[in-house]
């Protein structure tokens, strides 16, 4: 595990403290936790970039023509 040492205006250093109190948690665990929900929605957001970036309106049409042409269920009409 790495160590880090971060400067934070202190009415932030407040509120995290309050928050991680409010939480049960460290503010080491909030802090951590905080910065892994943001790494991972990044890290999505390259995936799906990349992905949207092999995507074609072909390999959309293929896709679709195998699902079977049939009505709706019940309640997943159209308005």
């Amino acid at each position: 595990m790495s160590a880090l040492s971060v400067r934070l205006p202190d009415s932030l250093h407040k509120r995290l403290k309050e928050l991680a109190a409010q939480e049960g948690v460290s503010i080491n665990q909030l802090i951590s936790l905080a910065v892994t929900e943001k790494v991972s929605a990044l890290l999505t957001e390259d995936y799906l970039n990349v992905r949207a970036a092999r995507a074609s309106r072909e390999k959309f049409d293929a896709a679709m023509s195998l699902v079977p042409d049939t009505e709706p269920v019940p309640g997943d009409e159209l308005p």
